[in-house]
């Protein structure tokens, strides 16, 4: 592909873009003085879909009006809420039915997960993530050590990228798996790096991780909404993500899990005090909350456990309704627009941005990989120079009305979404940094 630039080279494009309308169903931030802003943090927060206002209110008129009845009277009734929101996550995460569901948050969710999934035995004890993992899935890991009573210095194995590079191949998690695979209980892998924006190749290190005997959890916080996925066909044992990113469904949304159906069961027999199911069954064992009981016989309150079919089983609580309701209308966009129609974009935003952002090295540099396959949505720039040049220039930015991300040392992280970024935002972003780097050299 082809980029000029110049300003009027990104107008081109975007009257050009089959997907420009989808900007207008967003709302869009100003600064303080009712200027539009150039918002590119999308992987941080996304924009509010502007049919979640209604829908919203809808869920709060319901509640007025039928009060306890809206579980069962609502619109959409409360008790069954999650499937509001189930064909819209098969065709995000490649799932089938029974192996998605949306529930709790990220971490919580992947709690759950590593209660059932991390079983260490003998010298299969380690779990395998990347050096510089986001901090609540490290807590997450670390402290399921401790729930095992086991030190993170002797079971946790932290993978640094090679010396003098910020991204780690494939190949380099394959090398570590073959020779550390026989003590490798789980890995847990983000399908986007979130500092360095790196997005990785799913299927070859599910893979990796089977050939060693180890299970395979994948944190898609930074992936779903972001990059096509296909979790059944990839061999995935489990995966967690939020929903508050890519998928726009505000601070503090409802998240969601993947379990491969291999690890389900469509009927378990009832349990007393313990969550083993019968003898043969290959499910894991998992924390049980009333919301996992199955819906025939959930009111009932009975002392005996029965797991609803599939992924349901490892609800806890009832939905929120109210955190719950935006995705819906985000979810609706997703479907109309195609994942693959907004990867494609995605792909020419970036590089756009790839080309304007080489003309300012050596003062700010890419770190997320240059080959397409290897980054989603987000950039992540470095810039270079005195220790607090980074964070000058970032906060420069913001007075300007750029809206972007920054984490220590030196990292700028931008993301042109394409759900409501422009070709035209991508160039003026580039403009002001430029800029800003001149002021402060």
């Amino acid at each position: 592909m082809t980029y000029e630039p110049t300003l009027e080279h990104a107008c081109r494009r975007d009257e050009a873009d089959p997907l420009r309308a989808y900007r207008q169903r967003f709302a869009l931030p100003r600064d303080e003085r009712g200027k539009p802003t150039i918002f590119l943090c999308g992987h941080s927060l996304g924009l509010m879909p502007l049919a979640a206002r209604q829908l919203v209110t809808e869920e709060l008129d319901d509640w007025a009006r039928l009060a306890v009845l809206g579980h069962e009277h609502a619109r959409r009734p409360w008790i069954p809420y999650h499937e509001n929101l189930t064909e819209g996550l098969m065709h995000l995460t490649g799932a089938k039915a029974g192996e998605v569901i949306a529930m709790n948050s990220l971490t919580v969710n992947l709690h759950l997960m590593l209660a059932s999934f991390y079983r260490p035995a003998g010298k299969r004890t380690k779990i395998l993530i990347e050096t510089g993992a986001f901090s609540s899935d490290r807590h997450a890991v670390t402290s399921q050590l401790a729930w095992h009573g086991l030190d993170v210095a002797g079971h946790l194995l932290e993978l640094t990228p090679p010396a003098g590079t910020d991204t780690i191949p494939e190949e380099a998690i394959e090398s570590c798996l073959e020779q550390h695979g026989p003590e490798i209980a789980l890995v847990l892998w983000p399908g986007v790096q979130f500092r360095t924006g790196q997005a990785f190749d799913l299927p070859r290190i599910a893979r990796a991780a089977r050939r060693a005997g180890a299970v395979m959890g994948f944190d898609l916080a930074h992936s779903i909404g972001n990059m096509p996925l296909a979790l059944h066909d990839y061999d995935a044992d489990f995966a967690v993500w939020c929903s508050y990113k890519y998928l726009n469904a505000g601070p503090g949304a409802i998240g969601g899990c993947f379990v491969h159906e291999r690890h389900l069961l469509q009927d378990i027999p009832a349990t007393r005090g313990s969550s083993s199911v019968a003898a043969g069954a290959t499910q894991p064992p998992h924390l049980m909350g009333w919301w996992g009981h199955e819906e025939r016989t959930r009111f009932r309150m009975e002392s005996q456990f029965r797991a609803a079919p599939g992924i349901s089983g490892w609800q806890i609580s009832n939905p929120p309704i109210l955190a719950a309701a935006p995705l819906i209308a985000s979810l609706a966009i997703f479907q109309e627009a195609r994942i693959e129609n907004l990867r494609a974009k995605s792909v020419e935003l970036t590089g756009y941005l790839e080309s304007l952002i080489g003309r300012l090295e050596p003062d700010a540099r890419f770190i997320t990989p240059r080959e397409v396959r290897a980054r989603g949505c987000q950039i992540s720039i470095r810039i270079t120079g005195s220790p607090t040049r980074g964070r000058r220039a970032f906060e420069k930015l913001g007075e300007r009305g750029v809206i972007c991300d920054w984490r220590d040392p030196d990292v700028i992280r931008v993301a042109p979404v394409p759900l409501y970024n422009t070709f035209e935002e991508v160039f003026r972003f580039s403009e002001q940094l430029a800029q800003v780097l001149r002021e402060i050299a």
